[in-house]
């Protein structure tokens, strides 16, 4: 009989402490991602069986979860890393492994898929964020159960969990009127990501609400994120508007340095309101105020609506929308008056 495979074999492997590897295996914080991805693909090659595991596989089953997201998506650590955590977390309590790959270019623009989708070897599969319609269309067309996190379109049919950006956004720019605010400047790029264009009509309907008619010299709606293409937006104003409301935290952090260098104090002469509460609005200076995701959640919805899809083949597709909350910090103040 096939000696079993223990988290000790795993260790002795990588001349590396027990600890280490069953904080790896069960998505503890403790060890690096390199050092993370390093024990799983081992504990892999090894055979190794996540306790339970064995016991909850169905037949016909693998008993594997794949995710797969960009490399861009995998490079916002602080956003997309921790849903992978809470994903990771919430398979691994169910007692199934998890294969991830990220998507480069190549793989992208050939449609290659990752060999555990080609083979079949998983049972369903997550994707984080954007790839391409017809990457995720060719995904999808394996007939594996697919559940999209953080991204939607009309053109794929599949289960997905989103944040709520359109109301999101509202509460954000609401926050910014009730400081007496008129000129809200909007920085973004709509056409990289639907929840982008979904944050800046979450912007267009408050102004709307309230009576305020946009400028359109204070809307930049192809933003790239770059310190100097943030400073050229600010430079070029003949106007300076009092607020400006972000589609994401580096934007805002990015807006926030901008305005220094102009000479403009933030919240004093001009307040800041971002979105995701990620780590830059946390160490900027003053703190941003900012729109929270519950990224556990959003990681534990996806592996719950995941599981509810590879038993309910023929349900109708779902779409879960989770609230966001504001989070009021030191960037926002009062409207200054004009002279």
């Amino acid at each position: 009989m096939k000696k079993k495979v223990t988290m000790q074999d795993i260790a002795d492997q990588l001349n590396i402490s027990k600890n280490s590897v069953s904080q790896a295996l069960r998505g503890k914080e403790g060890v690096s991602e390199e050092t993370r991805e390093r024990i799983k693909r081992v504990a892999e090659e090894m055979g190794y069986q996540y306790p339970g595991a064995r016991k909850q596989k169905k037949p016909g089953r693998t008993g594997n979860i794949g995710l797969i997201a960009s490399d861009f998506a995998f490079s916002f650590k602080n956003f997309f890393g921790e849903i992978y955590l809470s994903i990771e977390k919430e398979v691994v309590k169910r007692g199934m492994n998890l294969h991830i790959q990220s998507i480069n270019r190549d793989q992208k623009e050939n449609l290659i898929l990752p060999s555990f989708i080609e083979n079949k070897m998983v049972d369903g599969i997550l994707i984080l964020s954007h790839i391409s319609t017809e990457y995720i269309n060719k995904v999808i067309s394996t007939d594996i159960p697919t559940v999209l996190v953080d991204y939607h379109h009309p053109n794929i049919h599949a289960d997905a969990v989103l944040t709520n950006n359109r109301f999101g956004a509202y509460l954000a720019v609401q926050h910014l009127i009730e400081l007496n605010h008129r000129d809200i400047a909007f920085v973004g790029n709509v056409k990289y990501l639907p929840s982008y264009e979904e944050r800046y009509e979450g912007y267009l309907l408050a102004l709307r609400e309230y009576g305020i008619e946009p400028n359109e010299e204070f809307i930049f709606k192809n933003a790239e994120e770059k310190e100097e293409v943030i400073l050229q937006y600010i430079q070029q104003l003949e106007q300076q508007p009092t607020a400006w409301f972000c589609a994401n935290d580096r934007l805002g952090f990015l807006v926030n340095s901008g305005l220094k260098q102009q000479g403009i104090q933030v919240p004093d002469q001009a307040s800041i309101c971002s979105y995701d509460n990620g780590q830059l609005s946390k160490i900027s200076t003053p703190k941003t105020t900012t729109v929270d995701i519950d990224l556990e959640l959003y990681g534990r919805r996806a592996v719950e609506l995941l599981f509810w899809r590879m038993e309910n083949k023929n349900e109708p597709f779902q779409e879960i929308l989770l609230s966001s909350k504001l989070i009021k910090r030191e960037s926002t103040a009062l409207a200054p008056k004009r002279s």
